[in-house]
């Protein structure tokens, strides 16, 4: 009994990550996840290789919880995108996500990353942690300076993703403190930021997604996820110049 529930559960979800596409939920922030800085790492390996490796590492906030929630959490989703726009190339995104992580702690992690996997891209999400623990910003930004300087020095792309939004600790926490450092050093680096903080909000500011509940349902965070991946992939494929032919869109 528990497993037909369990799988109902990762259907409806399922389903709900198709609808986000189909209402148009994703395009409403679109404007808010375009780059003009170049991702040449991935560019090559698309070009030369046909082979794109990602390595999304994250904290708490890149992991989906129940049943399917690895295939609903935003980096699968970004695969799963990928795959279908870009033409004959092989993509495989890794996830790297630990719950309660501080940046200073994600920088040991990249490096013992650095030593195996070889991606032409790392998606590092952080500062939520820093953040509640109340890290001085100081020292988060110089773990940030360090992080990216190692993942430069390994000849990889990178892109800094922010926290999440939510109404309900805007307010509790200084978050904008830890988002500004993040924009400072992706500018300092020349690389994309990808502001989930201002697209969650531009989302429940307009209602398209209700992100006030202290816990959203499986419904709401599949389709925030699934809409994360697209928005990450616009990103990508801009960032790398990909041109019409070999970037086929969703049907």
């Amino acid at each position: 009994m528990r497993r037909v529930v369990a799988t109902l559960v990762a259907a409806f979800a399922w389903t709900s990550t198709a609808a986000a596409a189909d209402d148009g939920a994703c395009a409403v922030a679109a404007a808010l996840a375009q780059t003009d800085v170049g991702l040449p790492r991935v560019a090559s390996a698309i070009h030369k290789t046909q082979r794109l490796d990602i390595a999304a590492m994250g904290t708490g906030s890149s992991i989906l919880a129940g049943p399917g929630g690895t295939d609903l959490a935003y980096p699968a989703r970004l695969q799963a995108v990928l795959s279908k726009r870009l033409n004959g190339v092989e993509v495989k995104v890794a996830s790297y996500a630990k719950p309660r992580q501080l940046a200073a702690d994600m920088v040991k992690e990249l490096r013992k990353l650095l030593t195996g996997a070889k991606p032409a891209l790392v998606i590092w999400q952080t500062g939520t942690a820093d953040a509640i623990r109340g890290i001085d910003p100081d020292e988060f930004r110089q773990a940030l300076d360090e992080g990216v300087g190692a993942l430069q020095a390994a000849g990889v792309d990178i892109i800094l993703m922010n926290m999440q939004y939510s109404p309900r600790t805007e307010s509790m926490i200084a978050i904008h403190t830890y988002a500004e450092n993040m924009r400072w050093v992706a500018q300092q680096h020349d690389m994309p930021l990808f502001d989930r903080f201002a697209i969650m909000k531009h989302w429940s500011e307009l209602g398209t997604f209700d992100l006030s509940a202290a816990s959203p349902n499986i419904e709401t965070a599949a389709r925030v996820h699934d809409c994360i991946g697209q928005l990450l992939a616009d990103v990508i494929v801009e960032g790398a110049k990909i041109s019409r032919a070999q970037n086929r869109p969703i049907q």
